[in-house]
Formats: structure tokens, sequence, C-alpha cells
């Protein structure tokens, strides 16, 4: 009988809780469940915040919170799952940023806590009562933690500075002129 640490507990419970609610947000994105709005009407919110295409932006945004978020609370690829969903929550810290540090305002608080608790157990691991250590953790080796978090920086810089620079352009494009002609 093997018998498990805390620390093996602990790391089963975050990911759970963790795993379980991007998991639900991913899932409100992609089906519309638990009162979200599905691709389209998350597109129509995506492109209004400056992701464009917002159809493609949803879709890519509910993958890495629902695919990653399930990983997660499997334990199974964790480097990868946690590299996508803290880059997810990047994405949405960055729509957030602009209202301040706490949810109560409309501010990243939440998504900054989920991304940096999908990053940790990217970094750490899943433990021992997790699908990876069942499968000799074939998906969850040393070298694909900096691999899966550099790649998934990467990408999220991109699309994040992408989203900046459409959103620059809009607000020049409605300035208003500071001398009548």
């Amino acid at each position: 009988m093997t018998c498990y640490d805390r620390r093996d507990v602990g790391l089963l419970l975050l990911r759970l809780g963790t795993g379980g609610v991007l998991a639900a947000h991913g899932a409100q994105k992609l089906f519309g469940w638990f009162g979200g709005h599905g691709l389209e009407g998350t597109g129509q919110f995506m492109e209004s915040v400056g992701y464009a295409p917002g159809r493609a932006s949803a879709l890519a945004a509910g993958l890495a919170e629902a695919g990653g978020g399930t990983l997660l609370a499997l334990g199974l690829a964790t480097p990868a799952a946690g590299a996508a969903a803290a880059g997810g929550m990047a994405g949405a810290s960055a729509v957030h940023v602009p209202n301040g540090f706490f949810a109560q305002e409309g501010g990243y608080e939440h998504a900054a806590t989920l991304g940096l608790a999908a990053a940790a157990l990217a970094v750490t691991g899943p433990g021992r009562l997790s699908l990876d250590h069942v499968l000799g953790h074939v998906l969850d080796r040393g070298w694909m933690v900096p691999a899966a978090l550099g790649a998934t920086a990467a990408a999220t810089a991109v699309v994040v500075g992408a989203r900046n620079r459409r959103l620059r352009r809009q607000r020049e494009g409605e300035q208003e002129a500071l001398f009548e002609e």
C-alpha cells in the first residue's frame, strides 16, 4: 500500500480546485455552460476588448482554460497544462488591468491568481496522486517545464502585444482634433 504525504494531498487539492475553476470558465466560453455565452457571445466580447478575430480568440481562450484546467485536475501533461492555463490567464489579466487589482472593481486579481497557481503547478509538478505519476511522467519531464512556459510566454506576448497595438490604433483614430481648421 502506498502512503501519500501531505505534499501529494496538497497538490491534489490545488490541482482539483484550480483545474476545476479553469475548466468551468473554459466551458462557459466554448459551450455556453454555467451561464456562459458560448463561442459566438464570447467571440463578440473578445472582439470588443481588442482580441481579433473574436471567435478564434474565444476558441483559443476556451481551449486553454477548459483543456488546461481539465489536464491540471487530472495531473496529466502538467507542464503543458499549467503553461496553457497561465497563458490564457495572462490574456485575461491584460483585459482587467485598467480596472486595478481587486476583482470587486473589475480588476485582474482572479485571473492573476489562477494563472499563478497554474504556472506554479507546471513548475512543481502534479505530485504522486496524478495521472502523470501513474504513467511514469512521460508527459512531465524536467525539460518540458521551461519549454512549455517559454513557448507560452512568447505566444502570449505576441497576442497581448497585438491586442494592445490594436487598441492604441483605435484610440488614436477616436481622438478629437486639438485645433479646429
